[in-house]
């Protein structure tokens, strides 16, 4: 059965850091962190990929980490220096299959999510 679960999430001042843990089971092509905010879309954030290692939106290369631990199937985002728009319910998303046509930081590219965690950013 595939799960996952995300973990880490909190409130934070600006200029902090957290850092997130998805853990998963079951084997995947793509695991990805997602940011909602409310009354907006699902967006990308940085993920890891089979072969292709990790990939960020540019809104947050330099600042964010992604790291994956396979033996222990978890996939880490190291945040750094955080905005007060970058506060949402912080999701993680899995694809079994390459999709190599979709982009990876858009929600259809994935067909498994958690429940998310909450992210909070205080100015």
């Amino acid at each position: 059965q595939v799960q996952l679960v995300e973990s880490g999430g909190g409130s934070v001042q600006a200029g902090g850091s957290l850092r997130l843990s998805c853990a998963y089971s079951g084997d995947f092509y793509r695991v990805a962190w997602f940011r909602q905010a409310p009354g907006k879309e699902r967006e990308g954030v940085a993920g890891v990929a089979r072969g292709a290692g990790a990939f960020y939106a540019d809104s947050v290369r330099g600042r964010f980490t992604v790291t994956q631990d396979k033996a222990e199937k978890t996939v880490y985002l190291e945040m750094t220096t955080l905005k007060p728009a970058e506060s949402g319910m912080y999701y993680c998303g899995a694809a079994s299959v390459p999709m190599y046509g979709l982009d990876w930081l858009k929600t259809a590219a994935y067909e498994y999510w958690g429940q998310g965690t909450q992210v909070t950013v205080s100015s």
